[in-house]
């Protein structure tokens, strides 16, 4: 029975899981549909407005051609019309010459009769009407001002819809997930040379599988990628997993997007518990600092707080999270673990992380104010009691560093310490292997081995922090960088950094 009840739960379980699968497919048809009806909105809108640019163009072009052929027929008009008013002068002139020589030919005195000839024959020498051109200035022609827009016609009548590229398709071998960078590699389906550049999105999510429609982070874009790889850097992998789309676009429009790739994107990423710190520390997410008030502000500012809610705080649980990685303990799940533990206290100004380690590899960043007296970096046990200070007792491993009077380096262990020789870095990168019962000190910036403790490791463990007279910030959600997997292949044992602490006295 409890063999055919496991296989039960195993069928439920799968069926569960489909039926997400189902239900986030039919939100995301939902979602599509949507989109093609504002999208096919959209294109309407945007059709319209380039014919009615087009109307406006030929509008325009006719109103200036009109205008042309206007002014054309005005000026040829006036042409003729200045020459009419002087052929008609010309003849007035004429006619009244003519009469005044046919009134001559009627005069007797031959005296009289010489000097009318004279006086006609020199008003013809100079009379307008033999002067004048009897050719018409300008013609009646107006074929130069005629247009032919078969051509444009033709143009016009071969207008189709802009040729969009297919859409690209992401290489999943070629894709690289490392030192908190993405590499996103793709190739289209068939060489289209109109193709400009292409859009890569992406977005962080908790789900694997297709993306989801609800309840999700927005796309991010990087834009103008010429070739058919990006590098994504510096990232911080605070989720379980990364959505990928890439589109082509040439001068004129943008493609259809790929097919969605998620890729994992594991990381060890925990907030500081403020729930527990001692209250000489001020302490916020992923940074503490000293307070030398004892922690009155704070506690003011908290007494504020639940006076005004009126209600005990109720856990709300975040629908973006998905399931906790079976790789460390959730928030949750670690109230649960530790139960209501008491404030650090007395000389142990200590904070811890909110997330426990109970398997794999992890690794996380530890940077100190420039002026930071005192400090120390390490894991300790969840049963650290509220007096211990890290590597005092047998439950934590921590490296110290002391620039109070003089400065001071070491490594500590159940109240045991080894001074280290080598000059403390600004920033620490702390590796945890659980399942190797390792844990090891990096100099962050050149990966330099600072130590190594080797145990095994019986309990979860917490990251652990101890701070005063300063402050510290974390970096958490890295990956464990290559340059480390490197050196742990070929660590080995190298004499001077590691140990057991056995017989190394404070």
């Amino acid at each position: 029975m409890d063999e055919q009840k496991e296989t039960l739960q195993r069928i439920v379980s799968t069926l569960a899981n489909k039926n997400d699968e189902i239900h986030n497919f039919i939100d995301m048809l939902n979602h599509t549909i949507k989109n093609v009806q504002a999208n096919s909105s959209n294109v309407m809108t945007e059709l319209d407005e380039e014919f009615d640019g087009l109307y406006s163009i030929l509008d325009e072009m006719k109103g200036t051609m009109t205008n042309t052929i206007q002014q054309e027929e005005a000026r040829k008009i006036q042409a003729l019309q200045n020459q009419l008013s002087q052929c008609s002068n010309a003849l007035e002139s004429s006619e009244e010459l003519l009469e005044l020589a046919a009134q001559s030919l009627d005069i007797k005195d031959p005296v009289e009769f010489s000097k009318a000839a004279r006086q006609i024959k020199d008003r013809v020498t100079m009379a307008s009407a033999f002067r004048i051109s009897l050719k018409p200035k300008v013609s009646d022609s107006m074929t130069h001002l005629m247009v032919d827009f078969s051509l444009e016609r033709r143009i016009l009548q071969a207008l189709k819809f802009l040729p969009v590229p297919k859409a690209p398709e992401i290489d999943l071998a070629a894709c690289l997930v490392a030192d908190n960078c993405v590499t996103v590699s793709w190739r289209m389906p068939e060489e289209d040379n109109r193709i400009d550049h292409f859009v890569l999105e992406y977005r962080k999510t908790n789900f694997d599988g297709l993306p989801r429609v609800k309840d999700e982070q927005c796309w991010e874009l990087v834009d103008y990628i010429k070739a058919t790889e990006y590098t994504l850097s510096g990232l911080k992998f605070d989720t379980k997993y990364m959505n990928f789309r890439v589109q082509a676009c040439n001068k004129a429009v943008a493609g259809e997007y790929s097919d969605p790739v998620t890729l994992e994107t594991k990381a060890f990423v925990f907030n500081l518990d403020n729930t527990s710190s001692h209250l000489n520390l001020k302490v916020e997410d992923t940074y503490v600092e000293w307070d030398p008030t004892g922690g009155k502000g704070q506690e003011k500012i908290k007494g504020k707080e639940n006076k005004g809610s009126g209600q005990n705080p109720v856990l709300k649980s975040n629908k973006r999270s998905g399931t906790p990685s079976p790789k460390r303990t959730s928030f949750s799940s670690r109230s649960l673990m530790r139960g209501s533990r008491d404030r650090f206290t007395g000389e142990s100004y200590t904070v811890l992380g909110d997330t426990a380690i109970e398997s794999g590899q992890h690794y996380w960043e530890v940077r100190a104010q420039k002026d930071c007296k005192s400090y120390s970096v390490g894991v300790a046990y969840k049963n650290l009691g509220k007096f211990d200070q890290l590597g005092k007792t047998n439950s934590s491993w921590c490296i110290h560093i002391n620039n109070w009077l003089q400065t001071t380096f070491s490594a500590k262990h159940n109240n045991k310490a080894r001074t280290l020789d080598i000059p403390a870095p600004d920033r620490i990168g702390v590796y945890c292997d659980f399942d190797g019962g390792q844990l090891t000190f990096y100099n962050a910036n050149s990966k330099q081995l600072l130590y190594t403790f080797r145990t095994k490791f019986t309990q979860p463990l917490l990251p652990g922090f101890m701070v005063w007279c300063g402050g510290l910030t974390l970096s958490t959600g890295l990956q464990v960088p290559s340059a480390v997997k490197t050196l742990q292949k070929s660590e080995n044992g190298l004499s001077g950094s590691s140990g057991s602490l056995n017989n190394v006295t404070q």
